[in-house]
């Protein structure tokens, strides 16, 4: 958890840039928020699988849904009871839907007068909707709806932040939050999805695997997008090359980093403090992804490409911290 905390550095000066407290605040609860809308299609993705599999082949893909959510194993029998407890209700787990929109909310509430009353509204309105639900012996049955309801709501609340949020040093934050944490994630769940599937990179994958590469396109939201670049017939190398590299795909790792890159150098315009480190960080990993070619990904290990971005994306936001979050007052009364 990342809570709301006492802030060391005051803004002296118009061009110094917002409190240190406000910025992190609004970073978290992006990244809360994005976290939430992410493990939401997850979890509804693999439930839906879960109808069509083996109750062998189900309990491998709980256990491959843990992973990419780098969560660990609940206590006693890995099945959806126990996984939807886990990823959806549990306080004790930070990353729980629950914990996650709580926690978001928590944020943006002590910076309220950075935000409009419209983006308030929608996100109080989306935390008293997830915490109304409980689990019982029928929730899996009708969850659904429940799922659908969290990620339109995150969709909602970056369209209303869009539309009623002045597009200034706030909203950049915003934005960093929500890329570095969707880069994260989306290179998360498809590093592990690449190392657990054997398959031949140029040819279409057979009907028993067919299910595990929709799931994996579906839990990025590019099911519908892959097919209407390519076709229905799934060719890891083309869905690999989609979700790494594909510059104009809202959820590909490229694309989250090109705009991390972008923000972060809007922040620094907007800012007096020395933003070198996370723009040399970023700027290398969107090069990297740039440049690279797919062939090139696959020969190498996907799985190991994927991990150094994900390694990547910590140190971007390491450097965030120390930079924007985490910075002494005598460095500001200095500068």
């Amino acid at each position: 958890m990342r809570p709301p905390r006492n802030f060391y550095v005051r803004s002296f000066q118009r061009g110094a840039g917002m409190l240190s407290r406000v910025a992190d605040n609004l970073y978290w609860m992006s990244r809360y928020l994005e976290r939430a809308e992410h493990t939401a299609r997850l979890v509804d993705v693999e439930l839906q699988l879960w109808l069509d599999q083996s109750p062998e082949a189900g309990a491998g893909r709980w256990r491959f849904l843990l992973e990419a959510l780098r969560t660990p194993a609940p206590a006693g029998e890995v099945n959806p009871d126990n996984l939807v407890n886990t990823l959806v209700f549990s306080r004790a787990n930070h990353s729980s839907i629950v914990s996650c929109i709580s926690i978001a909310r928590e944020n943006l509430r002590h910076v309220r007068e950075q935000c409009s009353s419209e983006m308030w509204e929608q996100l109080n309105r989306l935390y008293l909707e997830v915490i109304d639900n409980q689990p019982a012996d029928s929730w899996i049955l009708k969850s659904h709806s429940f799922f659908r309801a969290v990620q339109e709501g995150a969709h909602l609340f970056q369209g209303i932040t869009d539309s009623t949020m002045s597009h200034g040093e706030g909203w950049q934050y915003i934005q960093l939050g929500r890329f570095v944490e969707r880069a994260e994630t989306i290179s998360c769940l498809t590093g592990t999805h690449f190392k657990r599937m054997a398959f031949t990179p140029e040819q279409a994958v057979e009907s028993a695997e067919y299910l595990e590469w929709v799931g994996l396109l579906r839990g990025c939201g590019a099911f519908e997008a892959y097919c209407k670049a390519y076709t229905a017939e799934i060719v890891p190398i083309r869905a690999a090359e989609f979700l790494l590299l594909n510059p104009d795909f809202p959820h590909s790792v490229r694309f989250s980093v090109d705009r991390v890159n972008a923000a972060l150098h809007v922040i620094g315009d907007l800012t007096e403090r020395k933003a070198k480190l996370p723009v040399r960080i970023a700027g290398r990993l969107r090069a990297q992804l740039s440049f690279s070619q797919i062939e090139e990904i696959l020969a190498g290990g996907a799985y190991s490409y994927l991990e150094n971005v994900r390694a990547e994306c910590g140190a971007i936001h390491s450097a965030i911290h120390q930079i924007y979050f985490d910075y002494p007052v005598e460095t500001e009364m200095a500068s």
